[in-house]
């Protein structure tokens, strides 16, 4: 499982056209799902974005964590971070879950967020063509394994 956390300012998705989700303040998060993973790595993940510290504190330093502000967070669901280029130029995406066991662990992962940070996390559409808009804070981008 990688996640890619970006603090933003502001984050929206798009499909269609439509916004289906977006926030103020906080994180964005990239949530590529590999083949291998199960609920334990999702379980290790929602409390590694809880508690990483990528807020800025009163210092303009990164000292808190997203769980310390009153900071949003949406996740979207993004199978190209698992690109492997090891055969060439074009990405295999071998290493990627199949979407039958990828959504369901990227709906867990959304629902343990949700109430690990006790607010709800927006979401894009999974498997759809989305468009993902952000304004990056710092810029402050940071790649969880």
């Amino acid at each position: 499982m990688v996640v890619v956390v970006q603090r933003v300012q502001s984050a929206a998705v798009t499909v269609a056209g439509e916004t289906v989700g977006q926030i103020g303040a906080g994180y964005l998060l990239l949530v590529g799902i590999s083949k291998d993973d199960t609920a334990v790595e999702v379980q290790r993940q929602v409390a590694q974005v809880a508690k990483v510290r990528l807020m800025a504190d009163a210092d303009g330093k990164m000292g808190l964590s997203i769980k310390d502000t009153d900071g949003q967070v949406l996740a979207v669901s993004q199978f190209t971070l698992l690109a492997d280029f090891a055969k060439g130029n074009r990405p295999s995406f071998n290493n990627a879950a199949k979407p039958d066991v990828a959504k369901p662990l990227f709906d867990l992962f959304v629902q343990q967020l949700s109430a690990e940070l006790g607010q709800p996390i927006p979401t894009g559409v999974f498997g759809a063509d989305m468009q993902v808009s952000l304004v990056n804070d710092g810029p402050v981008t940071v790649v969880l394994y």
